[in-house]
């Protein structure tokens, strides 16, 4: 079985297997539309990328590439329609250019860092607490806090709604595959909008990680506090798509399950019940992952997220 993870954006879902990945987007005239692209993965040429925590790191930074091509095609597919009702219709690319895709890359990444790494640690630190051990539990409080606010916020609003039902229709899409299941839309629809290796929960236990990496530095300095909790990242990344990836090889285990409970409540604020017109999307995208797959003899089982 191929490992597959994915990604709603807008008005669709992206899926991406170890090799290559496709995003299906519903255009306003009810048509599907299909983009896929090949992957080449370092984790599938050198072992070194395959080792524990490094492939972590890559396969993040892989997916964020890919997140942000595939928001930039649906994007497009958006801006296409508004120019063909305009007065002006133009031809809209489906791709972001590489200095496009590397300003959106560093804003969408220093926001994050800033929000939920230095932010909390600064404010600990000007709360005045002497412990260290203190010190690192409350900032790693104040920093879960802070993201559940977060998610909180922008699930009440009305635009990102759909956003969060395409969110639940891939995994329920994945959910199906993973069970063997027929992918038709009204089968698909029975499984849980619930992933154990999503995005969300994997953030999550980025923060919970990072309580126990931090305090092995104690309370440095203002100018080292911000440098180790951005240098640190990439390794507290490493750590969590290890938890993630164990998870999901061992859903039928319930007390990892309890103890990952809390990153698969966090679901519950960015995913909503899709409807079968979107399931059918994510179906597509999925489809048109696992046939691609299917004629890649250079496929490895490389860990995606869901």
């Amino acid at each position: 079985m191929t490992n597959v993870g994915g990604q709603a954006v807008l008005e669709g879902v992206m899926m991406r297997g170890p090799s290559n990945w496709a995003v299906a987007v519903r255009k306003p005239d009810g048509d599907i539309a299909e983009v896929h692209q090949s992957i080449k993965s370092p984790m599938a040429r050198h072992v070194i990328f395959r080792l524990p925590v490094i492939r972590g790191i890559v396969a993040l930074g892989e997916s964020l590439a890919i997140g942000f091509r595939a928001l930039a095609i649906s994007a497009n597919y958006a801006a296409q329609e508004a120019a063909e009702e305009g007065e002006e219709a133009e031809k809209v690319e489906t791709e972001l250019t590489r200095t496009q895709l590397i300003f959106a890359f560093a804003i969408a990444i220093g926001f994050a860092v800033l929000l939920f790494k230095v932010s909390p640690a600064l404010l600990t630190n000007w709360i005045g607490i002497k412990s260290t051990g203190w010190f690192v539990i409350v900032e790693g409080l104040i920093r879960v806090t802070i993201f559940v606010l977060y998610l909180s916020l922008i699930s009440l609003f009305p635009d990102l709604r759909r956003v969060f039902q395409y969110h639940a229709a891939e995994h329920k899409a994945i959910n199906a595959y993973e069970a063997g299941e027929e992918l038709k839309p009204e089968i698909v629809q029975r499984f849980s909008q619930i992933h154990p290796r999503c995005g969300t929960a994997f953030l999550l236990w980025v923060m919970v990680i990072a309580i126990f990496v931090f305090a092995f530095f104690g309370r440095p300095a203002w100018y080292w506090l911000i440098a180790t909790r951005i240098l640190l990242l990439p390794i507290i990344a490493g750590l969590a798509y290890e938890l993630i990836r164990f998870a999901g090889k061992h859903q039928d285990k319930k007390l990892l399950m309890g103890l990952l409970a809390p990153g698969l409540w966090l679901q519950r604020l960015t995913t909503r019940e899709p409807s079968l017109d979107q399931i059918e999307v994510s179906i597509r995208a999925l489809k048109e992952v696992l046939q691609l797959e299917s004629k890649d003899p250079l496929a490895r089982k490389i860990e995606v997220m869901a």
